[in-house]
């Protein structure tokens, strides 16, 4: 399957959702969305004047989703103490007409945990893409609705019933709160945010618990766009506890929004032999006191 963040953890305090070693990634959980990320509307495109068709990969609305590489094995390509590089190609097939090679490093540091994303035009012409990551995040056992998240954003995507952005305007009443911190009880989401204030030269958002740990997922400007998804029905890691589901919450660093491809906002271009690269990561904080 695809690269995916398996777990990360910190004194036995896990950050990230988990599942069983013999099941799939519930969600999307962790993974890479490469060569774009979240829907491409009716899975078509177009590209210098040609149509391209993508299959469908979600038939309930009728899209293509997540990318390429969801269901293709990656390759180890280095191993060190602190870090793992992962690495898979994506070739020309019906829809895509570019080969691009990409990488993505997952490396412990003083500060958490960092997620390097590399991808290189190998093929003779010009290509496009865009790249995302799905991690769920958690603050030890805290339910998430116990949860305060923070998004410092201006603005929101609305989308029709394909879930497809159809017009970006200010956050509404209900979600003003959220550059600032909203609880996350009672709230339902699975919303497309921009218009981001960085803080330190980089994107930061975060979730904080009532005794006063915190998460941050920061990111580099090259993710100018975030979604924030909040399932209900999220499985419980059947290896640490009993079956069932609880609510979960999922912050998406993309480097381009929804539907990216069709619209040909915020895709990065690169020339034959140019090469792109950008980080995000985890940083926990907080004493607990």
């Amino acid at each position: 399957m695809a690269a995916v963040l398996r777990e990360f953890s910190v004194d036995g305090v896990a950050y990230t959702e988990t599942w069983p070693d013999a099941g799939s990634a519930p969600y999307a959980c962790g993974i890479v969305l490469m060569p774009w990320p979240n829907r491409v509307a009716g899975a078509a495109w177009t590209w210098q004047g040609t149509p391209q068709q993508l299959a469908i990969t979600e038939p309930e609305h009728h899209n293509a989703i997540h990318g390429l590489l969801r269901d293709i094995p990656y390759q180890v390509r280095e191993v060190a103490e602190d870090a793992v590089t992962l690495e898979a190609s994506i070739y020309p097939q019906h829809g895509w007409p570019f080969t691009l090679d990409t990488a993505v490093r997952y490396a412990l540091t003083d500060a958490g945990l960092t997620v390097t994303h590399q991808v290189s035009n190998v093929g003779a012409g010009e290509a496009v893409f865009g790249c995302g990551a799905h991690p769920y995040l958690r603050i030890g056992e805290v339910p998430v609705q116990d949860l305060t998240v923070t998004v410092r954003a201006r603005s929101m995507f609305v989308t029709d019933d394909a879930m497809i952005p159809v017009e970006k305007r200010s956050l509404p009443a209900d979600l003003a709160a959220l550059p600032n911190g909203i609880a996350l009880s009672g709230i339902d989401l699975d919303t497309g945010f921009t218009d981001l204030e960085p803080v330190g030269g980089r994107y930061r958002s975060e979730l904080a618990a009532p005794d006063g740990r915190t998460l941050t997922l920061w990111a580099d400007l090259d993710f100018p766009y975030t979604v924030v998804f909040t399932p209900h029905d999220f499985p419980n890691d059947t290896s640490r506890g009993p079956a069932g589901v609880h609510q979960a919450i999922a912050i998406e660093p993309m480097t381009c929004p929804t539907n990216a491809l069709g619209s040909g906002d915020g895709l990065i271009h690169l020339k034959p032999g140019e090469t792109w690269s950008a980080s995000w990561g985890l940083t926990p904080g907080g004493d607990g006191c």
